[in-house]
C-alpha cells in the first residue's frame, strides 16, 4: 500500500490534487490504514 500511495502522489507530484483525486488518495489511506490494523492484530494474536 505505500508504494500504491507514493506513485500515486509522485506522479501528481508540483500540484494541487483534483477533488477525484483526493477523495481516491482518502481511499488508498482507508486501505493502507485497514491493512496496518490487519496487520498488527495478526501479529498480536
Amino acid at each position: 500500500m505505500n508504494a500504491a500511495i507514493r506513485a500515486f502522489l509522485h506522479a501528481r507530484r508540483g500540484r494541487v490534487l483534483t477533488a477525484a483525486e483526493r477523495r481516491r488518495y482518502q481511499e488508498l489511506r482507508a486501505e493502507w490504514v485497514a491493512t496496518v490494523r490487519r496487520d498488527r492484530h495478526g501479529q498480536a494474536a
